[in-house]
C-alpha cells in the first residue's frame, strides 16, 4: 500500500509511524484510517517486529478529527465514521506486540483516542490532551467513553468528556493517562529506549502478557486468573526453556536460536 499521511521506518526490530498532516494538525481522516488499517494488516504478519511508535509531526501528536470532513456528514455517514475508527483502533490493540505512542504536542480528540488504543503512552512535558467534542455539540467516536474510564477513573473521566477542558502534562500524568514524561527533544529517544528493552525481552511472553492483560479487562477476575494460568504453560520448553536457562548460566538469552518464536 502506498502510504501519503504516515512516515514509516523500521529501526531494528522497532516500526516507526509518523503521522504526517502538519498543515492540519494530522487531524484524523477516512485516508489516514485507510492507511492505518493497511499498516496494521502487514504488520500482524510480520513476526520480526517487537515495537511500534507512533508519534506525530509538527506541533501536533493529533489534534483531533479532520472537522472539515465530518461537517456535512449525515447521522449514518457519521456512525460508520465512527465505526471505522473504533475498528482500526481496536485492531491496533491486538497487535502480537506493544504499541507506544510518543506524544510530540496537542493529543485532542480523536488524537486523545489515538493515544489511549496504544498499549501505553509517553509524553513530551510540553503537551495538551483533551477530549473538546462536546465543545462542537458532539460525542467523542473513537471509544473515549470506554477506554477513558478504564485508564482512569469515572470522576476524571467525566470531568474532561463534559467540560471539554484539555490538560496539561503533569495533570494526565497524575491521572495515569500517561506512564512517563519528557523534555520535547528527548522524546523519541525515550520511546526507541523503551522500545529497546522490550525488545530485548522473550518476544512470545510479551506477546502473551499483552494478549491476557488485554482480555482480562473483558472478564471477571476468576476468568482472567483462569486464562492467565492456561497460557502460563505456553512458553515452557520453548522460549521460556531459552530463558530460564540462560538465567542459570548467567548469560543473556538467544531468543533467535532454536526453537525461537520467530
Amino acid at each position: 500500500m502506498e502510504y501519503t499521511i504516515l512516515k514509516t521506518r523500521r529501526e531494528g526490530n522497532t516500526m516507526v509511524v509518523v503521522i504526517s498532516r502538519p498543515a492540519a494538525m494530522n487531524a484524523l481522516n477516512t485516508r489516514f484510517f485507510e492507511e492505518m488499517g493497511g499498516l496494521i494488516t502487514e504488520l500482524s504478519n510480520d513476526g520480526t517486529i517487537r515495537a511500534m511508535i507512533i508519534t506525530g509531526e509538527g506541533k501536533a501528536f493529533v489534534a483531533g478529527a479532520d472537522i472539515a470532513e465530518m461537517v456535512h456528514m449525515t447521522p449514518d455517514e457519521a456512525r460508520l465514521f465512527s465505526e471505522t475508527g473504533q475498528t482500526v483502533f481496536s485492531k491496533l490493540g491486538q497487535l502480537h506486540f506493544p504499541v507506544i505512542a510518543a506524544i510530540n504536542g496537542f493529543a485532542l480528540g480523536g488524537g486523545m483516542e489515538l493515544a489511549m488504543a496504544c498499549d501505553f503512552r509517553i509524553a513530551a512535558d510540553t503537551i495538551k490532551m483533551g477530549q473538546p467534542e462536546v465543545g462542537l455539540g458532539l460525542i467523542p467516536g473513537y471509544a473515549a467513553t470506554q477506554r477513558l474510564p478504564r485508564l482512569t477513573n469515572l470522576g476524571d473521566s467525566l470531568y474532561l468528556l463534559t467540560t471539554g477542558e484539555a490538560i496539561d502534562a503533569q495533570t494526565a500524568l497524575q491521572m495515569r493517562l500517561v506512564q512517563k514524561l519528557t523534555t520535547p527533544e528527548g522524546l523519541m529517544d525515550e520511546a526507541m529506549r523503551l522500545a529497546k528493552v522490550i525488545e530485548a525481552k522473550g518476544p512470545r511472553a510479551v506477546q502473551l502478557v499483552k494478549e491476557v492483560t488485554r482480555k482480562g479487562l473483558e472478564m471477571p477476575y476468576i476468568d482472567g486468573e483462569k486464562l492467565e494460568r492456561n497460557h502460563f504453560g505456553d512458553p515452557f520448553g520453548q522460549e521460556g526453556e531459552q530463558g530460564m536457562v540462560a538465567f542459570l548460566d548467567k548469560r543473556k538469552p538467544n531468543w533467535g536460536g532454536p526453537g525461537a518464536t520467530e
